[in-house]
């Protein structure tokens, strides 16, 4: 499951009518509702402290609810079931010591079980999956891919109630603000009638369904693509989740009949100061740049990164590469859903070789990283230990201005660079 797309989703939480479902709905309980196997996980025992405060923030938050339009049987309905629940704290604080390296991500993510479950999947759902694909325009095995990476084929959707646990958070004020808003949308997605409290299940951080919608990105992504008047990602029938993980895509610019990009070969010489998502040119082709394997290089501009620095894959990456980035912003999971896909489809897997033997650097060595870069002025971003673009570009600058060969790869060689 993945929470990083909480921090993308955009949806205005009254935009129910944009989402190009119907706004009459059969209600959830009804005998035409189809509900999902997987039961509900217990909430262990809080302070009682803890759950007098969330009780007085249940009642407080009522008002705002109510004036945003949730009607006071939906709140009072849903928040019946809220409860201070300390597992989705502990999760919450929770923070790797260790950052995993991406070649041990991508060996799990395109691991041989899931590929050999998503081809089974392929041919299981083909029927469905090439009318997505018709609609649009999203190749099935990316939609197939994205849903072996967020839940392993509806195998881990999450048990746990989505109202105790936004309500935990939204209460709690780490990032209150948020989670308010996201349970904001959780109330209007019943008030809809596409699910009940008691079925609205997900994970720890309000992720939700075969393929981990956030309720904002419901309310403006998720389709009725089965015509039964709910827009249902819960239930053990994937068909919705699967096509409103493609409407996602399409509306967040994938370009029909473009790949999402390729692994290339770099020339010798190579500049690498040309290596970033923030350089994107159509003309590597002329500069010796050549396709794994080879053919044709993709059409249209795009960029090439090096996820593992200069003695890794590289690869080139296209406009659908960066609507995959949209639905989670890591790159390492845009590579897992484009590679994945790959297998699945009987393609070829990463051939170039990754930098196993380089030691993994830990959550306060990374955060060292950006301080010492931002003491030399080459990094303003936040001091969190998490290594996205801003990082990256950070550090190639500083390679460069050292003289060694900018690939933007944090290593315990940069850390010592950074001492001295």
């Amino acid at each position: 499951m993945s929470f990083p797309r909480i921090i993308m989703s955009t949806a205005l939480i009254g935009a129910l009518a944009s989402c190009g479902a119907p706004m009459s709905r059969m209600p959830a309980s009804g005998p035409a509702a189809s509900q999902s196997s997987v039961t509900p996980a217990p909430i262990p025992a809080a302070a009682p402290g803890d759950e007098a405060g969330l009780q007085r923030f249940v009642q407080g938050f009522r008002s705002r609810a109510l004036a945003s339009g949730v009607s006071a049987s939906t709140y009072d309905r849903a928040m019946r079931l809220a409860r201070y629940n300390p597992e989705v704290i502990r999760l919450d604080r929770r923070q790797a010591e260790f950052s995993r390296p991406v070649w041990l991500y991508l060996d799990s993510a395109v691991s041989d079980s899931r590929i050999t479950t998503g081809r089974q999947k392929l041919a299981q759902l083909n029927p469905v999956l090439a009318r997505i694909e018709a609609q649009y325009g999203v190749p099935r095995e990316i939609v197939l891919a994205v849903w072996g990476m967020e839940s392993n084929y509806g195998a881990n959707r999450g048990k746990m109630q989505i109202i105790p646990s936004l309500a935990t958070l939204a209460y709690d004020g780490r990032r209150g603000e948020m989670f308010q808003n996201q349970l904001l949308a959780a109330l209007r997605i019943l008030q809809a009638g596409d699910t009940d409290p008691e079925h609205m299940l997900g994970s720890w951080a309000g992720a939700m369904g075969h393929t981990q919608f956030m309720p904002t990105s419901y309310l403006e992504y998720a389709v009725d693509f089965t015509g039964d008047g709910r827009r249902d990602i819960w239930s053990d029938d994937p068909t919705d989740a699967l096509a409103s993980t493609a409407a996602y895509l399409a509306r967040n610019g994938w370009q029909r009949g473009q790949s999402w990009g390729a692994e290339v070969q770099l020339p010798a010489n190579f500049n690498m100061g040309l290596i970033g998502k923030g350089n994107r040119r159509s003309d590597w082709s002329s500069m010796g740049v050549r396709r794994m394997g080879g053919g044709a290089m993709p059409s249209g501009s795009g960029s090439i990164i090096m996820p593992a620095g200069a003695r890794g894959p590289a690869f080139f990456i296209g406009d659908n590469f960066r609507s995959i980035l949209r639905y989670n912003n890591s790159d390492n999971y845009a590579l897992g859903v484009a590679f994945l896909g790959e297998r699945i489809a009987g393609r070829p897997g990463i051939q170039g070789s990754w930098p196993r033997n380089d030691r993994p650097l830990s959550t306060s060595e990374r955060e060292e990283i950006q301080q010492r870069l931002a003491q030399r002025g080459f990094y303003q971003g936040e001091i969190d230990g998490l290594f996205g673009s801003a990082t990256m570009e950070s550090v190639s600058a500083f390679q460069r201005s050292i003289g060694v060969t900018p690939d933007g790869y944090p290593t315990s060689i940069l850390l010592d660079q950074l001492r001295r």
